[in-house]
C-alpha cells in the first residue's frame, strides 16, 4: 500500500460490532481527520445471538447463516464511521466464532479460540508490515470480559506486533515494523457508574424493561489505569447509526443500547484506553466529581507519534 497518510491507526477486533461499540467514535473521529483507520475482525461472529425475531433463523442452532450476514452489518457500519479499510484475519470465514467459554464450539477445529497463535499472528503481522500503524487498539489480557475469541484476539494482536518487529520473521511478508504504540480499551469505573446512575433516572423513558450494571461493560477499571480518553462527541451520531448497522446484535435507543440480553446500558461517546506499550504513562489522581484533572489524560492516541 502507497501514499500512505501520517497517521494509521489499527484496531483488532474479535467480532462484527465490537469494534462500532468499543471505538466507534474513536474510528470516525480519526478517519474524518485524514488517518488510515484499519480493521481487521477475527470471526464472522457466527455463535452470536441473534436479537430481531424476524431473523431468529439466522443462528447457528438453525441456517448457520449468521456469518455472512454480521459481515454486511459491518461493511455497513464502517460505511457509517467513513472506515473503509477493513479485513477478516487470514481472509473471512478462515476462523470460526468460539461461542463462550465452555461452550463444546471452543473446541472445533476451525474456532478461534482453537488456532494455533503464531499462525493467526502470521495473518496479522502481513497486515502490520503493509499499513505500518503507529497504534494498535485491542482488548486486555482477559479480553475485556473472558470471552474466548476476545482474549485470542488480544494474545494474537500482541504477539503480531513482536513478530511485525522481527525482521527474522516472515521476511515474504514485507518489511520488518515496529507499533509505537498498543491501547487496550478501558472504561474509568466511575464514568460508568455515573452513566448506570443517569439511566436508572431516563429508564422509563427507554424501549428497554431493565437496566443492566457496570459489571455487564467489558473492561471497566479503577480510573486510574486509564492514560487515554477520546473524545468522540461530534461523532456520536456516527456511532451510534454504526452500532444500529449491527441489527441483529444490538438495539439502540440513543443513549442507550442494549445486546441479547435485552439489558440496557450506556453508548459512550467520550471513548478510554490504557497505553500498553510505547510512550510515556503518567500516575494521575482523581479530581472532583470523578474526573481527571486538566492535561492529565491523554486526548489522542498519536499524542508524540512521528509518521
Amino acid at each position: 500500500m502507497t501514499d500512505l497518510p501520517d497517521r494509521r491507526l489499527l484496531l483488532v477486533h474479535a467480532h462484527p460490532d465490537d469494534e462500532s461499540i468499543n471505538n466507534g467514535a474513536t474510528m470516525a473521529r480519526y478517519a474524518a481527520e485524514g488517518a488510515h483507520v484499519t480493521l481487521v475482525t477475527c470471526t464472522l461472529g457466527e455463535e452470536g445471538e441473534v436479537v430481531p425475531p424476524s431473523l431468529a433463523r439466522l443462528a447457528s442452532d438453525r441456517d448457520d447463516a449468521l456469518g455472512p450476514h454480521r459481515a454486511g452489518e459491518l461493511a455497513a457500519a464502517m460505511a457509517e464511521l467513513g472506515v473503509t479499510d477493513h479485513r477478516f484475519l487470514g481472509g473471512s470465514g478462515r476462523y470460526r466464532d468460539s461461542g463462550m467459554m465452555g461452550a463444546p464450539q471452543n473446541h472445533r477445529p476451525t474456532a478461534f479460540w482453537a488456532a494455533d497463535r503464531d499462525e493467526a499472528a502470521g495473518h496479522l503481522v502481513a497486515v502490520v508490515r503493509e499499513v505500518r500503524p503507529q497504534v494498535l487498539v485491542t482488548y486486555d489480557p482477559n479480553g475485556g470480559y473472558g470471552h474466548p475469541d476476545h482474549i485470542q484476539a488480544h494474545r494474537v494482536a500482541m504477539r503480531a506486533a513482536e513478530l511485525a518487529a522481527d525482521p527474522g520473521f516472515g521476511p515474504d511478508l514485507g518489511a520488518p515494523w515496529d507499533i509505537a504504540r498498543i491501547y487496550w480499551n478501558r472504561v474509568p469505573r466511575p464514568v460508568a457508574e455515573a452513566a448506570f446512575a443517569r439511566l436508572g433516572e431516563a429508564l422509563d423513558k427507554t424501549p428497554f424493561a431493565k437496566a443492566g450494571t457496570v459489571e455487564d461493560i467489558p473492561g471497566v477499571v479503577d480510573e486510574a489505569v486509564v492514560t487515554t480518553e477520546i473524545d468522540g462527541a461530534a461523532f456520536a451520531a456516527a456511532k451510534a447509526a454504526a452500532m444500529r448497522a449491527h441489527a441483529t446484535q444490538i438495539e439502540v435507543a440513543e443513549p442507550w443500547f442494549a445486546l441479547s440480553n435485552a439489558l440496557a446500558q450506556p453508548l459512550f461517546t467520550t471513548e478510554y484506553y490504557e497505553l500498553a506499550r510505547g510512550g510515556r504513562r503518567e500516575t494521575v489522581l482523581p479530581s472532583a466529581g470523578n474526573r481527571r484533572s486538566a492535561g492529565t489524560r491523554e486526548t489522542d492516541l498519536f499524542q508524540g507519534v512521528t509518521p
